[in-house]
């Protein structure tokens, strides 16, 4: 039986051809992984807010890798193993990161939702993860210096704010929703607090809604349905919060649906941003994005056609110095590529310095 999480990640593991659990990691090491290893790396010193640590990380063609040690023993997570899953769990709340290892390859999520940019690997029968996860989605920044071969960690200025999961759960004969949204604490204003929540939990409960009636119109004769939603947040800094939301639905047939849904709110005033909040401070953003976009679009083997322009400016979400915009599955390509995602710098949007944030301060 596949885990809840394993049945969210839907589209992302066809793309991949993941089969679960294909492989089991021996016990008593909590380090090892049977996968093939790999060579040609170097490597290279990690440092923790400026004091060398006893652990190395590795440099592997432009990319630095950190081993899980380094996350338990240095960063103080907590690491459980899963033989049921072949998984490793790290840290806890909504940074919670999952190593799932199979035949083919180590994948990641965060929070529960299915993280397609990053993969764990296994050098000299140890796990690794790309640096890249830590200052994504694990609240660090790092300084690396290829040519002394250093990498010095720091953690990464939040907003004052906590985050944490409500779940909504229902199950009945034949079908079962779960579904965890987030909700926030901290801010110094109660009506921002308020307004950002409600919306979170708007969308959740819509889709509640959703799978309800979905079920109501359920023959007897069907497979269990099943409805679950994670989250991630990608971004918390400058007065704001971007996550990103991920609804999936069983309801029969070959295999389930999953919609994205995507929220980047100013802390100010708890105003949902769209795109020309953020780059409206450039007339051409929309154009520019448009014709990025779609030559992008066009250059995919898989592309159905279609694309006139964006018809939204909602499905985005940030990361550091970064935007990433989304289209949903079948909307331009087959359903095994998954979410087609484009990703720009805040510099080739705003040129000459300008930031998104300017007016949000």
């Amino acid at each position: 039986m596949k885990s809840r999480l394993a049945r969210k990640w839907g589209a992302g593991m066809i793309a991949f051809g993941m089969l679960l659990g294909g492989t089991l990691l021996p016990e008593g090491t909590g380090l090892a992984a049977p996968v093939k290893t790999q060579a040609g790396y170097t490597l290279i010193t990690l440092k923790l807010n400026g004091t060398v640590t006893p652990q190395q990380g590795i440099y592997r063609e432009g990319k630095v890798w950190i081993p899980i040690t380094f996350l338990k023993n240095v960063l103080g997570m907590p690491i459980s193993y899963s033989k049921a899953e072949s998984a490793y769990t790290i840290g806890q709340g909504v940074r919670q990161t999952k190593l799932m290892v199979s035949d083919y390859g180590i994948y990641l999520a965060v929070n529960g939702y299915y993280i397609n940019e990053y993969e764990g690997r296994n050098f000299n029968n140890h796990l690794y993860v790309p640096f890249g996860l830590l200052s994504d989605y694990l609240g660090y920044r790092g300084d690396f210096n290829p040519s002394s071969g250093r990498l010095n960690l720091m953690n990464r200025p939040l907003n004052a704010l906590t985050i944490t999961t409500e779940t909504y759960a229902k199950e009945t004969e034949g079908a079962a929703i779960q579904l965890d949204y987030p909700q926030i604490s901290g801010l110094a204003s109660a009506s921002v607090q308020q307004s950002i929540n409600d919306a979170l939990k708007k969308a959740a409960m819509s889709f509640a809604a959703d799978a309800g009636q979905a079920i109501t119109e359920k023959n007897e004769q069907d497979r269990p349905y099943e409805f679950d939603s994670n989250y991630v947040v990608t971004y918390n800094q400058d007065g704001v919060l971007s996550l990103v939301m991920s609804q999936y639905s069983y309801t029969g047939g070959a295999h389930g649906m999953t919609v994205r849904q995507a929220f980047t709110f100013s802390l100010r005033d708890g105003k949902r941003l769209l795109l020309g909040d953020l780059f409206g401070a450039n007339p051409n953003y929309k154009k520019l994005l448009n014709e990025k976009i779609g030559k992008q679009l066009k250059a995919d083997a898989g592309y159905f056609g279609g694309f006139n322009g964006l018809n939204t400016e909602k499905y985005f979400y940030l990361k550091d110095g970064r935007v990433v915009l989304f289209f949903q599955l079948y909307e331009y390509t087959p359903y095994a590529a998954g979410f087609p995602e484009f990703t720009f710098t805040f510099k080739e949007l705003l040129p000459n310095g300008n930031s998104p944030f300017a007016g949000m301060k």
